[in-house]
């Protein structure tokens, strides 16, 4: 059998993750014999690249976008495409084109069993991946001959620190050096200084957050109370503004509060928490504040900003998403879950298809052999330990998924036929 190696790819990277994980990785795809260039958009990407001699800039109109990866494609004879989501323009229109001319896409995201976890899928993720055509017992028939000792839900962020501060400092080239990118426009409507002011922001006020939160949470657990969990995810993430129904997450706010409004018990509360790197480009608890007001429930309605999901769902009754990767958590503890947009996680199995004031009242659970069947094939298949951000993630990241993007098989077709490596240990250290 022929050993796995990088001779004759020839890998392309657009944007990434922020921080240095692309050139990591592209460093370990040249010593397996691939070659690999990088497109880059602004300065961030540029700075975080560092190897000028495979660094192709753009600097056009993005009109010119789609006629600039196509000849990139051929110049440089690419047989794989590398990028961090597939929805921005220049990812969604370089996917095309890669598809077009039989490219592999290879793409990364945030784990679906976030954070000791990231995904890792071909073709495409969330609303595009191949998850959405899986049934659950496709997903048990291909289980049958595999073993895997199965970790704990994750309580925490794995490195949340990280992730504000690379943020940052990426915004900050974007920001002050960023002249010789003429055409750059941020995939993001949020004008870069306002982003980079808000990731400092982020960073100076993380003590006193952290206060807020332990008050706000300890009030929530300590008051004795029924409550459910709204878990909100960030306005302009790819999954809330690609894969759902709602134009605004004051549409989704008020959707929440009005069918908890019409059907919870008038004992109950309902609980929104933030999501961890929600950075207050949008006061979200004086909307949430003025939606219950509006609708009665004033007293019974809370704002968690970020923290700890595991102490909420120790003693939540149900909760509502988007389709917030948090909910494999809500999944695991066998809690009821209402979705509302696509989402990998939302089988017929797992999600309750009641009206919203049916499912404050009384909601129905999920089947929870079954989604442990589902997250016994997403480990085995496009999730792996590690993460983007910190250097030990790094590390155990790139120890496995080189490997995987070298592979013929994508990681699905790889554990139906056999040909998947054996899974690492995850050692999870708190």
């Amino acid at each position: 059998m022929k050993a796995i190696d990088g001779i004759d790819r020839r890998f392309l990277f657009l944007q990434g993750p922020h921080g240095p994980y692309f050139r990591r990785l592209a460093k370990m795809l040249r010593a397996s014999g691939a070659e690999v260039w990088r497109v880059g958009f602004n300065k961030g990407d540029e700075v975080f690249w560092s190897d000028a001699e495979s660094y192709l800039p753009f600097a056009g109109p993005q009109d010119t976008w789609p006629e600039r990866i196509r000849a990139i494609f051929t110049d440089h004879r690419i047989t794989d495409l590398v990028l961090y989501g597939d929805t921005r323009f220049v990812h969604a229109e370089a996917v095309i084109a890669a598809k077009e001319a039989g490219i592999t896409v290879h793409v990364f995201e945030e784990g679906y069993l976030r954070p000791y976890w990231v995904s890792y899928e071909r073709g495409g993720s969330n609303g595009h991946s191949r998850l959405m055509q899986m049934g659950v017992e496709e997903m048990q028939r291909v289980l049958a001959d595999a073993e895997l000792d199965i970790p704990e839900a994750p309580a925490h962020w794995g490195d949340m620190r990280h992730h504000i501060f690379y943020g940052a400092l990426y915004h900050w080239f974007v920001m002050f050096a960023n002249r010789r990118y003429a055409g750059f426009k941020p995939h993001r409507d949020l004008p870069v200084t306002k982003e980079f002011q808000l990731y400092v922001r982020r960073l100076l006020l993380m003590p006193y957050l952290a206060i807020e939160r332990m008050v706000t949470t300890m009030r929530v657990r300590n008051g004795g109370f029924p409550y459910h969990l709204a878990l909100l995810q960030l306005a302009h993430d790819s999954s809330f503004t690609a894969h759902s129904r709602f134009a605004s997450m004051s549409d989704f706010l008020e959707t929440v509060i009005e069918g908890f409004a019409e059907g919870a018990p008038r004992h109950h509360h309902l609980v929104f928490k933030a999501h961890p790197l929600e950075d207050g480009r949008e006061n979200l608890r004086r909307k949430v504040n003025d939606l219950a007001a509006q609708h009665g429930v004033a007293d019974r309605v809370h704002f968690l900003r970020g923290g700890k999901l595991a102490r909420l769902l120790d003693h939540a009754r149900s909760a509502v998403t988007v389709n917030s990767t948090a909910a494999q958590q809500v999944l695991w503890r066998g809690l009821p879950l209402k979705v509302f947009g696509r989402a990998v996680f939302a089988k017929p199995e797992f999600v309750s298809t009641q009206p919203l004031p049916d499912f404050f009242a009384q909601p129905t659970r999920p089947d929870s052999r079954a989604y442990r069947d589902y997250r016994h094939y997403l480990l085995e298949t496009s999730q792996i330990p590690g993460g983007f951000y910190s250097a030990r993630g790094r590390r155990q990241l790139l120890r496995q998924v080189v490997d995987m993007m070298l592979a013929v098989d994508d990681p699905y077709d790889a554990l139906e036929k056999g040909t998947a490596a054996p899974r690492q240990q995850l050692r999870i250290v708190k």
